[in-house]
């Protein structure tokens, strides 16, 4: 009865500990805002993409379907692979500098041109770390948004008209999302499976 006793005693007071841990820990969590939802479905995004750029070879950096003509449209110049990884980095660049309220720290093209990104970068390598840097100027443009500015209006970096800031954070996000399904399109045509698509590795 004793060692019965015992245990129970033992189990209660451990059960106590870890309940205590639990909530100390619950508490140190931070309540998500909304720059920090914002952040998170960018990250996951970023995941896909950047992975996505590095998996595609070197010497296949300036395929196309079809050469850049599909058949039976009259749409003509289809972007490249890597035009496609540029023009979500130029993106990136141009609408975190709308939310900041400066001009992008870099290249980002002919305003005026087809919106392939700047003709400058011509490796992979420079290309791929274009994208990263692009991913890490967008999330400090997210931080910026809370409660109180949420739908204040900005210059569009789109036009003349002006837009909310979750508006361009929310185009930002589908933006990338859109030509992310491009870039899964060419790489696969090519006979990689993308990073995203793999099974996990044990």
């Amino acid at each position: 009865m004793k060692t019965l006793l015992s245990v129970l005693l033992l189990i209660f007071a451990t059960s106590t500990v870890v309940s205590a841990q639990s909530e100390k820990s619950a508490a140190k969590t931070p309540a998500p805002t909304l720059s920090t939802v914002l952040d998170h479905s960018l990250s996951n995004l970023e995941n896909d993409v950047v992975p996505a750029a590095d998996a595609m070879s070197e010497d296949k950096f300036d395929f196309a379907p079809s050469n850049g003509d599909l058949k039976g449209s009259e749409f003509k110049g289809v972007r490249t692979f890597a035009q496609q990884v540029k023009h979500i980095a130029a993106t990136n660049y141009q609408i975190g500098g709308a939310l900041l309220g400066e001009k992008p720290p870099v290249e980002v093209g002919d305003p005026n041109g087809p919106d392939n990104g700047p003709d400058s970068l011509k490796t992979k390598a420079e290309i791929v770390d274009y994208l990263k840097n692009s991913f890490a100027y967008s999330h400090k443009a997210l931080a910026t948004i809370n409660q109180k500015n949420i739908v204040e209006q900005v210059q569009s970096p789109f036009g003349p008209n002006k837009a909310s800031r979750l508006g361009l954070a929310i185009v930002t996000l589908s933006h990338t999302n859109d030509h992310y399904g491009q870039m899964v399109e060419y790489l696969r045509m090519n006979g990689i499976i993308p990073p995203a698509s793999r099974p996990p590795q044990k």
